[in-house]
């Protein structure tokens, strides 16, 4: 652990001391905080590239710095000409505006031991992303060294530097004289960017006429660093000495080639004897074939091998290069639609964010996190287009990791949680609460989100009161135990107590929510009973009406389900167990079998017992001599109900018997044990019958 921070402490002590050595004394530093070392940049990859912030505002920015430690090996007279080539470069970039150029927000400051000045906040140069990596701090980071061009990436790039360069043609009348990978910058955004100026011309002809474009002899004797990268370089200017804008296009053409070709250069020049070297890339260049430029997608192959012509008029422009198919892909434009969003009004910035949720998927997690993200949530400044925005910040929400979210979406919500209007804002949010209860904080749910669902609950809008009340269950697991009983359940009382709508209706929820429910207890004891009622008052019109007798026949066909399956459940287990029966024994114990045979035994001799006969001391009919009224009356229990003779003579001695047997009543009852189970049953039946009528 100790060897860590060791090593930990050594690489940052290593890191202050080059920011520090490089940028101490140069007035950069007076108005911005210099951080680490993150990329290079410009003509030989000569810039190193640091972050840093505004120290008054905050503000993140990039710090480009040149220390002069690099060109000690010079003669003076060469290390002028290196400074001023470099401050050329920096002077023109800051008096040149353009979304499509880097944008300066410092201008260049010297001092003793260096060049800086500092811009909009910088990811890498194209160089470093395609593996050149010259210029970077020893321990590379990963950021850069795992870093993947993904192909919507690289064809917006390449489109946004054709657009760039359609600037410098056609408004500015300048040829930029190196575009390479060096000079192409990728903004923190991922947007790529123009810059090194160093060797740009513009045209000597009068605005109105045609431009030209003077140019300069190569000179191999200057330092490289004052020279453009012929690698990338058109011949022309070496061969001819002559450059116009489609010197550039050419230069276009091999920036592709490198881009989809791990970084290599379609052509190595020998610096040593580069008139040599142009002229075998001459030879090559007029024989090209499409076979050379395999690793080139199909779809745009042609167009990379008209820009490599020999003869520049073959060459497409750049606005013609903006038109071509192969930048007319859903992502590269959707990418394009946001870059201009400032131009669009609200109707069409509205349609494009409905369409968007269909784009997204299609579009890389990076890209839309790097690109899009920042777009979006730029837009909440706007009332008006937070409806049409939002959904789409929540659908990338879900994508993200918490750590994510909490870093790149939470603070743009802040103010977007505390907004009432339009409404739409908080049905959007209360859509999606599970998403924002399951990612957000809980200091943060508690501070911001919770607020909101109270506010929904006292909202005028019964569909906001509505939604409220149906999605609360889903996420109430989610809410701590005070905050539900001081906050939340006295509101959804309020709200139910005081609505006059159907639509707020607290049985209709917890009876239908899935993860709530009312017992069929319940349903029976306490809320039908409550509900008949009130579906017949008289204030009720049809809809509202239909709308109770609706929950109510839905509530009486779950109980009848429920209770149904219950008592079939009960009859069959009942069946079973009388199946049984005669195996059970099987699982007593011998003392519990033995007991059970005792009782057995018992009930037997019982039944073995003859009854006793009651004394009759002056009995006005023998009740020998009469039917026997079991017998009587077993015939109406078997079904003789048209027997007139058996009842006619019941019904004759009846007065006689009724007082003797009605005594015997108790006596009979204790001594029923003995009887046969069909006397028993006549006997009972003659009771009851003669406490009414005869049947005959």
């Amino acid at each position: 652990m100790e060897s860590m921070l060791n090593k930990l402490k050594s690489t940052v002590t290593k890191v202050t001391a080059d920011v520090t050595s490089a940028v101490m004394g140069n007035p950069v530093t007076r108005e911005f905080d210099v951080g680490r070392h993150i990329a290079s940049g410009g003509n030989g990859l000569a810039w190193k590239i640091f972050n840093g912030t505004k120290k008054s505002t905050k503000q993140e920015v990039a710090v480009f710095v040149f220390d002069k430690k690099l060109i000690d090996k010079y003669q003076k007279f060469e290390k002028d000409q290196i400074i001023d080539s470099l401050k050329r470069g920096v002077q023109q970039l800051t008096r040149l505006r353009h979304p499509r150029l880097l944008t300066v927000q410092h201008p260049l400051e010297e001092s003793r031991d260096c060049l800086a000045f500092c811009t909009e906040p910088v990811f890498a140069s194209l160089a470093n992303v395609l593996g050149n990596w010259e210029n970077l701090p020893s321990s590379i980071s990963p950021d850069i060294k795992d870093y993947k061009l993904y192909d919507v990436e690289t064809k917006y790039g390449l489109l946004q530097v054709s657009e760039g360069l359609s600037f410098l043609h056609s408004s500015v009348k300048m040829v930029h004289g190196n575009v390479t990978p060096e000079n192409i910058i990728l903004n923190k955004s991922g947007a790529w960017k123009i810059m090194g100026f160093d060797f740009c011309v513009s045209s000597s002809n009068p605005s109105e006429q045609e431009p030209k474009f003077p140019c300069k002899e190569w000179d191999p004797n200057l330092p490289s660093l004052c020279l453009p990268n012929p690698e990338y370089l058109a011949p022309e200017y070496i061969l001819s000495v002559s450059c116009e804008t489609a010197s550039d296009m050419y230069s276009l053409g091999t920036v592709m080639y490198a881009v989809f070709n791990k970084g290599k250069p379609i052509f190595e020049v020998n610096k040593q004897d580069i008139y040599k070297s142009f002229s075998r890339q001459l030879d090559q260049l007029s024989r090209l074939g499409s076979s050379s430029l395999t690793s080139i997608p199909e779809e745009v192959r042609e167009h990379v091998k008209l820009l490599l012509n020999v003869t520049p008029a073959v060459r497409p422009d750049a606005d013609q290069m903006t038109k071509i198919p192969f930048f007319d892909d859903v992502g590269a434009v959707t990418l394009q639609y946001f870059d201009t969003l400032f131009q669009r009004d609200n109707l069409q910035k509205s349609q494009f964010f409905k369409g968007l949720p269909k784009v997204l998927p299609k579009l890389p997690k990076r890209v839309i996190v790097q690109r899009i993200l920042p777009s979006l949530t730029s837009e909440f400044v706007n009332p008006d287009m937070v409806p049409f925005v939002l959904p789409n910040v929540l659908l990338i929400a879900e994508e993200c990791t918490k750590e994510e979210y909490v870093r790149l979406i939470l603070p743009e919500l802040g103010p977007v949680f505390k907004q009432q209007e339009p409404i739409q804002i908080l049905l959007i949010f209360l859509q999606k609460m599970d998403l924002l209860l399951t990612k957000t904080p809980p200091d943060e749910i508690k501070n911001s989100v919770l607020p909101m669902v109270y506010r929904a609950l006292e909202a005028p809008s019964i569909q906001i009161q509505e939604l409220c009340l149906n999605i609360i269950p889903t996420f109430a697991n989610l809410i701590d135990y005070p905050s539900m009983k001081n906050a939340l359940i006295p509101r959804i009382k309020n709200a139910c107590l005081q609505t006059s709508s159907l639509a707020v209706s607290i049985y209709k929820c917890t009876f239908t929510h899935k993860k709530l429910g009312i017992t069929k207890e319940q349903l029976a004891g306490k809320v039908l009973p409550h509900l008949i009622p009130l579906s017949i008052e008289n204030s009720l019109n049809l809809n509202q009406f239909s709308s109770f007798i609706a929950v109510i026949k839905e509530m009486l066909s779950r109980l009848e389900s429920e209770h149904r399956t219950k008592l079939e459940q009960l009859h069959m287990m009942q069946e079973q167990q009388s199946h049984t029966s005669g195996h059970i024994t099987a699982s007593l114990t011998l003392e519990e079998k033995q007991k059970l045979a005792k009782e057995q035994e018992q009930a037997q001799k019982l039944k073995s017992q003859q009854p006793l006969k009651p004394q009759v001391h002056t009995p006005i009919v023998p009740i020998k001599q009469m039917l026997w009224p079991g017998d009587a009356f077993s015939l109406k229990c078997s079904g003789s109900l048209n027997n007139i003779q058996a009842c006619a003579q019941l019904k004759s001695c009846l007065p006689a018997a009724l007082k003797e047997i009605k005594g015997m009543k108790r006596w009979w009852r204790a001594c029923v044990w003995g009887w046969t189970s069909e006397k028993e049953r006549a006997f009972e039946c003659f009771i009851n019958f003669t406490q009414g009528s005869c049947p005959g």
